[in-house]
Parts: structure tokens; sequence; C-alpha cells
């Protein structure tokens, strides 16, 4: 699946969620949501990672983390990310490759 494959699939589940959601969302709602899955995702990593207790999981099923877990919460960051980039009219495809484009003359710059 191309990037923009990738994004196409996720307007698509964007629009069905949007039919039992009752309304789309706007750009409180996304950056709310966003806030959440960093969260959720940065739950996983300490708990992945040994910061939390190693019996945390066993009694916190919420924090018994997974590379499963791990992932799908990285998608669910960029699912936010197109909901954004959507709100706001901007090819995120575009928007990517010029940002990395920059990066990389910047640190050719640096002679790295």
């Amino acid at each position: 699946m191309t990037f923009k494959e990738a994004i196409s699939l996720a307007r698509s589940i964007i629009k069905r969620f949007e039919k039992i959601e009752g309304k789309p969302w706007k750009i409180d709602g996304s950056m709310i949501e966003l806030s959440k899955q960093i969260g959720d995702l940065s739950k996983l990593v300490m708990s992945y990672e040994g910061y939390y207790p190693k019996n945390r999981g066993v009694q916190d099923k919420q924090y018994l983390a997974t590379k499963e877990k791990i992932a799908d919460e990285l998608a669910d960051l960029l699912f936010m990310t197109i909901r954004i980039a959507d709100y706001y009219g901007i090819d995120l495809e575009k928007a990517h490759i010029k940002a990395r484009k920059g990066e990389d003359k910047y640190l050719r710059s640096l002679g790295v």
C-alpha cells in the first residue's frame, strides 16, 4: 500500500465514523484525541521499557504492553495526523517530502 492509498483508507474510515458519530470532527476534537493517543503510546512505551513496576501489567491490563499495541497506537497517531491535515487542507504526502528534503539539505550543509 502506498502512502496515498493509506491516506485514502484513513479518509474512508473517517467518513464511516462520521456516520455513527453524528458530525464531522472539528480541530479541537482532533487535537484532544491526538493528545490522548500520545498519552496512550507513552504509557505503553514506558511499560514496555520497564519504567513501571514489572507486575503493573499483571495488575492493570491497560499497562500490559506489546509491540503490537505500540504499533496500533502509532497507527492511531498517523490517523489523527491525517484528520488534522485534511481539516487544514494540507497535502500530507507533499508536506512530509518537503520537510524531509529540508532536513536533508540542512544536514548536508553540516557535512552529515
